[in-house]
């Protein structure tokens, strides 16, 4: 069966399951499988269970000895590349703006405002956390509905090839780089790898003559979109005009937006949610209302403070680009409390791991910033002037003994760190 045939069947299905233990009653199961699973072992319980098809790339023969679900089991080449097909051909059915958003860092925030921006005026789809892959993008876009009116697709990237794929499944009318930093560098090869990759969006836009919104103070992708000959759309100017911890922003026109974010690196993120949100038509005070409520989740520079202290937590992710933002942010914080930083290893960096690490023990030196907790092996194995753990749970064990009393403290690290365990205890 062509992948035409398997889309009129996931039409008339009304649903499509990747998840056996999250059968729909006459939906399309589609075995998809990684590095720790195969969806193919449980494509006969999906059908007992009530699915109407199954969607295999192994023999159906062998999967299904009894034959008992004969001419219900459609073999394909690649489960995954079929379920792109169909996301794909779903989004067809829609005529409605897709706004792609990647970049290193800031493409979950900037995600998000956008969504709450185009929100007031607009039904909106938007990717939901951070299902921003191979999977994740196609899940959204199956979520589509004739209620919806615009969707802002975040897609993420960890290999070359990546965000092609991901942009000829979307089919973006328009879309955006927040930036080209240093991040997943183990597969993308280098920095290089990274600005190919995260450029894979431009190309598409430019290839089918649609737009990119363009922050034009980025000399980097400001090039990127001129060899290109891409069409864009400058983010409107502006400014921060203080940043103590929350960020304000002043337009051009003298607006002031007071936001809920920590952090002088998101300007760029706020003036990408005004420049979508007027293009697309929306009022301005409900630009600046919309981004003024957003709060940020996902310990993604969210502030918290406790009984004992006042907490900048940003352990979702991080790279040497946003570690470093986030450092020199951090030391141009005015704050009455003595400042502590709890900094957790950087995964992902290849052979470029304990330089990267190194510099940012560097930066911290320059900055003048003295009480550091450094965790993790990479860390570990830099001499430094700074107290090094080996994990997390020796952190757990140093609180628990010295209970820090009115700090300000930046939590960072990767995921993998595990930092994010430590807010409870502070």
């Amino acid at each position: 069966m062509n992948i035409d045939g398997i889309f009129q069947l996931c039409k008339t299905a009304g649903a499509i399951c990747t998840d056996s233990r999250e059968i729909i009653s006459g939906s399309v199961f589609i075995a998809l499988h990684g590095a720790n699973f195969d969806g193919n072992r449980f494509a006969v319980g999906a059908l007992e269970n009530g699915c109407s098809y199954a969607v295999v790339d192994a023999n159906p023969n062998e999967l299904d000895v009894e034959n008992k679900f004969a001419g219900r089991m459609i073999k394909v080449a690649d489960t995954l590349n079929t379920y792109k097909q169909v996301a794909r051909l779903h989004r067809r059915e829609f005529a409605i703006p897709v706004v792609a958003v990647t970049g290193t860092n800031g493409k979950t925030t900037t995600k998000e405002l956008l969504a709450a921006v185009l929100g007031t005026s607009y039904k909106v789809l938007a990717t939901q956390g951070n299902l921003n892959n191979d999977v994740g993008v196609p899940k959204t876009l199956l979520r589509l509905s004739s209620e919806d009116e615009i969707a802002v697709i975040e897609m993420g990237a960890s290999h070359p090839g990546d965000i092609k794929t991901l942009a000829e499944t979307a089919e973006p009318v328009c879309g955006l780089i927040t930036n080209i930093g240093r991040a997943h560098l183990e597969g993308f090869g280098g920095v290089e790898g990274v600005k190919a990759t995260k450029g894979e969006l431009y190309d598409y836009l430019a290839e089918n003559q649609r737009f990119a919104f363009l922050n034009t103070a980025d000399s980097t992708l400001v090039e990127m979109a001129r060899e290109r000959h891409l069409q864009t759309v400058g983010y409107v100017p502006g400014e921060m005009a203080e940043c103590a911890p929350y960020l304000s922003v002043k337009l051009a026109a003298g607006t002031i937006i007071r936001t809920q974010l920590i952090g002088a690196y998101n300007l760029p993120n706020i003036l990408a949610a005004v420049t979508v949100g007027r293009h697309f038509g929306v009022r301005e005070n409900d630009i600046a209302a919309a981004i003024e409520a957003y709060r940020p989740q996902n310990n993604r520079s969210q502030l918290t403070i406790t009984s004992a202290n006042e907490l900048i937590v940003d352990a979702y992710n991080a790279n040497p680009s946003s570690m470093a933002a986030a450092i020199d942010n951090f030391a141009r914080i005015i704050s009455p409390r003595p400042k502590m930083l709890i900094l957790g290893d950087m995964a992902e960096l290849g052979a470029a791991s304990g330089e990267e690490h190194e510099q940012i023990v560097n930066l911290l030196k320059t900055k003048g910033l003295s009480d550091v907790w450094l965790v993790g092996s990479e860390f570990k194995n830099i001499a430094s002037p700074y107290r090094c753990f080996a994990d997390v749970d020796e952190v757990k064990t140093a609180i628990s003994r010295e209970q820090p009393q009115g700090k300000c403290i930046l939590i960072k690290g990767s995921h993998s760190a595990r930092l994010f365990e430590l807010p409870a205890l502070l």
